[in-house]
């Protein structure tokens, strides 16, 4: 008889494409695990073709939509990996052994207010490995895992012929304006490099993307809101090296094991999200330190709260884009 675990973690790409190493670890060094995966149901991509995964449980808000569903599993252990209200309703339902992942809230509360606090060295994925530790699974140090579709062996429908061979992704996108390289610095950094870009990021992001492509006389290609999430991570597979802004498909670039160039706006690496790369896969953090404002939130705002945006106007494109073309030189 399998043993079922499931595993918690409602949001978002980056966060998902985190519990990886975790997920994997279960399945490969527990006897029969059955493992299944509670998600929402936009972020089930993420998910849908991990072979380690043997069932996804998605919802659209509420844990009341799959409350039968989840009961009739008889889940041995549940690994909470968001620790919220939703997931605390999770195993409030279940009765049934669990443990949730620290997520350090008060220590970067700390850091963002006296910016002296050191804060533990410890990346999340390794922080997620403690709640998964009371089934003594360990850390095989292999990186992140996405799967892609095995119709997503080429490079999605409409790519540009001079844009199908030797591109950097630049991922210009981010959840919050104060984690985004200004437009300005990426058509810098875009001059810089050697190799032709193909910009990546959502919808949202299209009409910035617009304005990098018409200013880099031919350099860069819009794809910004132009595929879907496993099409973007397809790109993503495919480019010689990423330049990304500390966003979901940074960690889908770790994943693939590309070379990373990793900037940062007013979030600091410290608080454990970092490129999650093993071995010497290249890699390059692009910050402004030290820099008193910085970090001044532990996500991000809709604008620099002190008007100057320095943890951002401030960045060298011309050594990110050194980095990258020594990664790449032929």
């Amino acid at each position: 008889m399998s043993r079922k675990i499931l595993i918690i973690r409602f949001s978002s790409i980056g966060d998902i494409v985190l519990t990886s190493p975790v997920i994997r670890a279960i399945k490969q060094q527990l006897t029969a695990p059955e493992v299944h995966f509670l998600t929402k149901n936009s972020f089930i991509p993420v998910l849908e073709h991990n072979p380690y995964i043997d069932k996804i449980i998605g919802i659209d808000h509420k844990v009341a939509e799959v409350r039968e569903k989840l009961l009739a599993e008889n889940y041995e252990f549940v690994i909470d990996l968001h620790h919220n209200f939703r997931s605390w309703q999770v195993t409030r339902l279940l009765h049934t052994r669990y443990n949730r992942f620290p997520k350090l809230n008060r220590q970067k509360w700390l850091k963002v207010h006296f910016h002296r606090f050191r804060l533990p060295d410890i990346h999340i994925v390794d922080r997620y490995f403690e709640a998964a530790a009371p089934l003594a699974v360990k850390n095989d140090g292999q990186g992140l895992d996405f799967f892609l579709p095995g119709s997503s062996a080429g490079l999605p429908h409409g790519v540009p012929p001079e844009f199908s061979n030797n591109y950097i992704g630049c991922v210009i996108g981010g959840k919050h304006n104060t984690k985004i390289l200004p437009a300005g610095k990426v058509i810098d950094l875009i001059q810089n490099l050697n190799y032709p870009v193909i910009l990546l990021g959502g919808k949202e992001d299209f009409q910035r993307g617009e304005i990098i492509e018409k200013a880099s006389a031919g350099k860069a290609w819009n794809a910004c809101g132009k595929y879907s999430l496993l099409e973007s991570a397809t790109l993503v597979k495919h480019a010689s090296a990423i330049v990304s802004n500390d966003t979901g498909l940074m960690h889908v670039a770790a994943a693939f094991k590309k070379p990373i160039v990793s900037v940062w706006g007013n979030t600091i690496p410290e608080f454990g999200m970092y490129p999650y790369l093993p071995g010497n896969t290249p890699r390059y953090i692009a910050e402004i330190k030290p820099l008193y404002c910085r970090p001044c939130s532990k996500i991000g705002f809709r604008k620099c709260p002190k008007g100057h945006f320095r943890c951002m106007m401030e960045q060298d494109t011309a050594a990110m884009a050194a980095k990258v073309n020594l990664w790449t030189k032929k």
